[in-house]
């Protein structure tokens, strides 16, 4: 929807940092109300924030400005962290040997839910408008929270520790556990390649090439739905023959998409690319998330807290990037930036093996 959003506020430049303000948002909240899984009741903390997001995105639908919007979208981003809550909570009630697929399975419904959600926005926002979109947000958001209410069962608290301690235990992890760190890098690298590509893709489908609008762009989301069915694939593989192979693999597929990309300048390129894409980042995440949650399991959360805060603030930075390329090199920047981001992932992934080899060897 950002194109109607600039629209709405011509003289306002800050609206093309709404992605990135929401995406920091997502970090933010990660950061901060993540650890609070291991602290509090689950359930109540997962429902409580349901009902912070739907405050979030009446907000966001009521803006006056784009400063407004911005705020909000910082709002919102923090709120639909509840995602977050409710992986560790199935992978703390799945068994050891069921744990990738469980993961997959609660991936490919919050998968869902992304991928959907731009063929929805991108409809309203064609035929209603943006502020609508958000509207529809609320009670969904609300109706989350309510099912949440019903099903999920009571979870006590796995800590006892106060949440000042919880917050700086992040930095204990991060130092004590390298598998953690190649895997947040990584991935962190590897969304801000998916991001800086969602980011562009309405404005790159709107110029004289394609002359099409967001609710085009939108129906891309039906798309990348393909790279659902790589979170329980993954989940089983990592489960099965562990996860390292697949991580690998998933880099290696988001590579190939920005080549697809940059080489090959037409929509069927774009509809080839998006599947490839999806489907490499998503591999990559379970399979990442699959070593992470097996290093520490009274510290799940804390993990997933370093994990998917690392992802988002390199989501962040993509968006940033992105934007920046497609203003100086349209997009060949875009499509090089992507590229450049998935080497990066590749280069992490293979510098954290050396160093996990060298370890070994000295021990």
């Amino acid at each position: 929807m950002l194109g109607l959003i600039e629209a709405d506020f011509p003289q306002e430049p800050v609206t093309g940092l709404i992605p990135t303000a929401t995406q920091l948002g997502y970090a933010f909240g990660l950061f901060f109300l993540l650890p609070l899984g291991d602290l509090v009741h689950r359930r109540r903390l997962i429902i409580g924030q349901f009902v912070v997001l739907a405050m979030a995105l009446a907000l966001a639908a009521m803006a006056p400005t784009g400063w407004t919007l911005a705020l909000a979208s910082l709002a919102v981003g923090a709120g639909a962290t509840v995602a977050q809550q409710i992986v560790p909570f199935a992978a703390s009630l799945a068994s050891p040997h069921r744990r990738g697929a469980t993961i997959g399975t609660v991936m490919a419904g919050v998968l869902s839910g992304i991928l959907f959600s731009r063929t929805l926005s991108g409809f309203i926002g064609a035929h209603a408008g943006w502020r609508e979109m958000f509207w529809l947000g609320v009670p969904l958001a609300l109706v989350a929270g309510l099912l949440m209410a019903a099903t999920l069962p009571q979870h006590r608290p796995v800590s006892r520790m106060h949440y000042g301690t919880a917050l700086a235990s992040l930095a204990h992890l991060w130092k004590r556990e390298p598998a953690l760190r190649t895997a947040a890098l990584m991935q962190a690298a590897l969304f801000a390649s998916f991001t800086a590509f969602w980011t562009v893709l309405a404005l790159y489908l709107a110029t004289p090439r394609f002359n099409l609008g967001s609710d085009v762009a939108g129906l891309f989301g039906i798309v990348g739905a393909a790279g659902i069915f790589a979170a329980p694939l993954a989940g089983r593989i990592a489960d099965r023959k562990g996860p390292h192979v697949v991580v690998w693999l998933g880099a290696l597929l988001a590579l190939a998409a920005w080549v697809i990309f940059g080489l090959w300048a037409s929509l069927g390129a774009l509809v080839i690319g998006v599947i490839i894409l999806d489907f490499g980042i998503q591999s990559a995440l379970i399979s990442n998330q699959h070593i992470v949650y097996a290093l520490d399991p009274d510290a799940r959360s804390r993990l997933n807290t370093v994990f998917m805060t690392s992802m988002f603030l390199g989501g962040a930075a993509g968006a940033a990037l992105a934007t920046l390329a497609w203003s100086h090199a349209g997009w060949t920047g875009v499509s090089l930036l992507g590229a450049m981001l998935a080497l990066l992932a590749l280069g992490i992934r293979a510098a954290g093996r050396a160093g996990h080899a060298a370890g070994r060897s000295r021990h």
